[in-house]
């Protein structure tokens, strides 16, 4: 059985690309075959994984979708690259900010993507969608073909003030388009514990959050080496493996192949 974790928050800088590229990794470690996509404009989990031109690249994210609306016949391995940490990427591109204006006129707008996943489930044991830091038509479409949200939130005051219409968000697209969808859970990055700040920011979002939502306990450490990996090509495993944050990460996944 594949599981189909979007990882989303409409908040930019709150640690979403990291956390992807140590899930994903760290799932490929653990012996699970993993594809990682890039839904982001920016191409932020695309350069992090070391293709450091996803701009000049023929086949990625936008193509494949270009195909579904066009209605040609779906090649789940056409333009995958494979990293060396044992995980594929279909890559992400400037190409996918048009697309999203162009999906406004397309019948099942919302549900494209989706076409895409059902084909990579009978490959893949994970598939990780990195979204784009908007609620825009994008997003719809990875919430809309995941079984899960993991939302990364950093630990400062307007990170947390968004969550709740990202959790409204969640419940709409689960109402109207995919039923199946549930929270991850959040989880709290970018901690700095030395501030009481911090630890008081983390007590506001179990307080308001855990009596409805999954919020792991780990928590991902305030961590330079962490902001230093996009320029590596490579996850904290590869880059600081006997950090904070690594060993944070690798917590996340336990969680995460317990949740099924």
């Amino acid at each position: 059985m594949c599981k189909v974790i979007a990882v989303a928050n409409q908040k930019g800088g709150v640690g979403k690309t990291v956390t992807c590229v140590n899930l994903g990794t760290g799932l490929a470690m653990n012996g699970k075959k993993v594809l990682m996509i890039d839904a982001d404009p920016q191409g932020s989990l695309s350069i992090s994984l070391g293709i450091t031109e996803p701009d000049q690249l023929e086949y990625t994210l936008a193509t494949a979708m270009l195909g579904i609306i066009n209605e040609d016949e779906i090649d789940v391995t056409a333009g995958i690259i494979h990293h060396d940490e044992g995980v594929d990427i279909l890559p992400g591109n400037i190409e996918l900010s048009s697309l999203e204006v162009s999906l406004s006129g397309v019948i099942s707008r919302e549900t494209i993507l989706r076409e895409y996943v059902d084909k990579a489930r009978e490959i893949y044991d994970y598939v990780i969608i990195d979204c784009m830091p908007s609620l825009g038509m994008m997003t719809i479409n990875a919430l809309s073909c995941a079984d899960s949200v993991l939302i990364p939130v950093q630990a400062a005051y307007l990170p947390v003030k968004g969550l709740q219409q990202l959790i409204k968000t969640i419940g709409r697209v689960k109402k109207q388009l995919n039923p199946s969808l549930n929270i991850e859970g959040i989880l709290i990055t970018m901690v700095d514990n030395r501030t009481n700040y911090a630890k008081d920011i983390t007590s506001q979002i179990h307080d308001a959050y855990s009596a409805s939502v999954n919020v792991f306990p780990v928590e991902i450490p305030l961590s330079v080496r962490a902001a230093e990996i996009s320029a590596e090509g490579s996850s904290l495993y590869v880059y600081d493996p006997k950090g904070k944050a690594a060993n944070a990460y690798k917590e996340l996944i336990k969680e995460v192949m317990n949740n099924g």
